[in-house]
């Protein structure tokens, strides 16, 4: 697309020469015969470009399976792994090594505004050890909980990880969960502890408690600083030395997984393949095991971490294909492809991700409908953790009912919408999914089961026709000095959670588990915790199934008008301080009118709180010096008539970020 565009501009700066020089020459033939020649010029250059373009690609024939190693590099937030990329690209030549060189494969500009990994990076290096050159594929992966289906897909497509811990502060909650991900999928783990140069930091400390907890041996720990780049050479020696070869060949028929992908404006979908067998080149048929299309490939490369174009790729190695694939559902995380006419069996794929938050998405203006669509449609390509449904309201029309991992995941998407796409949406109160068991026979027959899954609150089925409601559980591990455990025991019976057990990771670190309603930890359950442990407490969680609940359905009024996009579903036991809390909340949200309104609170027909946002007053007797009595009755009669009036038929607009506002609560 780039020599494309490049020939356009040359043929317009050529045209343009051609202009000048038939004006001054006024040499009508000669300019006929350039202008015919133009084509064949241009032909030739183009030519230039792409014999250029192949010379400057890779050669990877050189690197059989048994000198490729693919890993990734796991740990829990703002551990070092995006350092430690750094250093490794610089150690390899895939970047200049330069101070400015601060997490380079957080490319997205929301990754730089929070200093947050969001999405996994994949970049190759290229290694000598001892004589032998190494094709080393790393992926940089996130370390909060809300994006760890990205881990997932990674470890998917790896041999190994480098599980890398903070040397001051040991181990966390999301290393427990990252590890255990690395450890099911029978992955070789290199535990690194990083940031031995902080003053307080204690390596031989964080060196037991990984022994204790993961039962991995303190000789196989790396002490590294990533930031100085101490010890960062003994890391890649580790990964030639102990993570295995991929299982490939490459005299098998060809057959790529597709582990993420992005969308190009002008290239369309660039997928990022890890390749079981075979090898594909450019100009090849290539065939989704998913739908079944056909493609030609029409570009093929490593990200070094910028796309490097090849001529071929081989079994063993991860890299980019493109193929001309125009629609986001042709690309699917998790397909197979392979040479068209040789078909093979499909890879396993990946788990769908479990949405554990739903929220309403809606354009600012029914206008930007389509194009927030198109937006919503590529952003969950290169997001697939995101679940999408349509949906619609009464006060702000067409929209979709997305499902996220988590709070932070839903507002780093709608951050990435207003950034990347330009789109201005209003998000929904967050609601998490709930399941109701149904004791009609009538809606047992039209739902075809007797279970139904309620993800928005408007549609929560009355108790009359529900023999039982379900609540979605999550088991929840928090790592904290064992100062903080009253403060965390009261935080944790508040929000309704069930101890199952606590064990001392060291002396002065306790690791606890509770099951935890889900709805109770989604909102604000995590900075509380920050807050009260003056940030030394981590938390993480994993889905614990369902359980029963007594449920129900509380509608927000303002002035008497129920707003579908507040409704919310508690607990019987929290209905009345929740209402209060929510009113109280929108009540310092929403702006003063000229009339009163009333904020409510309700359960069905009965009102269980109620606040009041005072309109503007108007002092209509300020003009008033003396006289009849009569007439500043009469005033004050219009007043109180207008005021009526405009309560009646006036509209109350609720501020976007209200419908997050409203759920937070402080917890005494």
């Amino acid at each position: 697309m780039f020599c494309v565009v490049r020939r356009r501009c040359e043929t317009s700066a050529l045209r343009r020469v051609l202009h000048l020089y038939r004006k001054k020459t006024q040499n009508y033939n000669l300019t006929r015969k350039v202008i015919k020649s133009l084509p064949v010029f241009i032909s030739n250059r183009f030519k230039t470009i792409s014999t250029q373009t192949d010379k400057d690609s890779i050669d990877l024939s050189k690197f059989p399976v048994d000198r490729i190693r693919n890993f990734c590099i796991i740990a829990h937030i703002d551990h070092g792994k995006s350092t430690l990329a750094d250093r490794l690209l610089e150690m390899t030549g895939a970047i200049v090594k330069d101070e400015k060189n601060k997490q380079v494969l957080d490319k997205l500009q929301v990754e730089r505004e929070r200093g947050i990994t969001v999405k996994a990076q994949t970049a190759s290096l290229f290694y000598t050890h001892q004589g032998q050159q190494y094709l080393l594929n790393l992926i940089d992966t996130p370390g909060h909980v809300d994006f760890s289906y990205e881990v997932s897909r990674s470890v998917a497509a790896c041999q190994g990880v480098l599980l890398l811990v903070d040397a001051n502060q040991g181990i966390q909650a999301q290393t427990v969960a990252n590890f255990y991900l690395a450890f099911e999928a029978q992955l070789t783990i290199i535990p690194v502890i990083n940031k031995i140069d902080l003053k307080n930091a204690d390596p031989e400390r964080v060196a037991s408690q990984i022994e204790k907890v993961f039962d991995l041996h303190r000789d196989e720990c790396i002490h590294i600083s990533a930031k100085l780049g101490i010890n960062v050479e003994k890391v890649l020696e580790a990964v030639v030395n102990r993570i295995p070869p991929p299982v490939a060949n490459v005299d098998d028929p060809f057959q790529a997984l597709v582990f993420d992908s992005n969308f190009d404006h002008y290239r369309g979908v660039v997928a990022n393949i890890a390749i079981f067998g075979g090898c594909v080149q450019k100009g090849d048929k290539i065939v989704s095991a998913h739908l079944g299309k056909s493609y030609e490939v029409n570009g093929l490369g490593l990200f070094r971490p910028d796309e490097h174009p090849t001529l071929r790729l081989y079994a063993g190695q991860v890299g980019y294909i493109i193929a001309g694939m125009r629609d986001v559902k042709e690309a699917q995380i998790g397909d197979t492809l392979h040479l068209q006419g040789h078909p093979v069996e499909a890879l396993p794929g990946f788990k769908p991700a479990k949405a554990m938050v739903f929220a309403g998405v809606f354009p600012m203006d029914q206008s930007e409908y389509p194009g927030l669509r198109s937006a919503v449609e590529r952003l969950t390509l290169n997001d697939s953790s995101v679940t999408l449904q349509r949906d619609s309201s009464l006060a702000l029309g067409a929209g979709w009912r997305l499902g996220f991992l988590g709070l932070l995941h839903m507002e780093v998407f709608n951050q990435r919408l207003e950034q990347e796409y330009n789109a201005s949406v209003i998000v929904t109160a967050p609601t998490v999914p709930y399941k109701a068991l149904l004791s009609s026979a009538k809606l047992i027959k039209e739902h075809g089961g007797q279970e139904i899954t309620i993800v928005n609150p408007a549609q929560f089925p009355d108790k009359m026709v529900v023999s039982e409601y379900l609540e979605p559980m999550v088991l929840g591990t928090i790592l904290t000095p064992d100062a903080y455990i009253s403060k965390i025991m009261n935080l944790c019976l508040n929000r309704r959670a069930i101890q199952k057990n606590a064990i001392y990771v060291d002396d002065q670190r306790v690791m606890m588990k509770y099951l935890f309603p889900l709805n109770e930890i989604v909102v604000d359950f995590y900075d509380l915790l920050k807050s009260l442990t003056s940030g030394y407490a981590s938390f993480d969680y994993e889905n614990a199934g369902y359980q029963a609940a007594d449920l129900i359905k509380m509608d927000i009024l303002l002035n008497g008008r129920p707003v579908e996009e507040l409704t919310t579903i508690v607990h019987r036991d929290r209905a009345h301080s929740t209402g209060k809390a929510m009113c109280e909340r929108l009540r310092d949200s929403i702006p003063r009118q000229m009339f009163e309104i009333a904020v409510q609170a309700a359960v069905g027909s009965k009102i269980i709180a109620r606040e009041t946002i005072k309109a503007y007053r108007k002092n209509v007797l300020a003009k008033c010096y003396g006289g009849d009595i009569t007439r500043k009755m009469k005033l004050l009669k219009r007043q109180a008539e207008g005021k009526k009036k405009m309560r009646r038929i006036g509209n109350v607009e609720v501020p976007k970020d209200a419908f997050i506002k409203v759920l937070k609560r402080k917890d005494k």
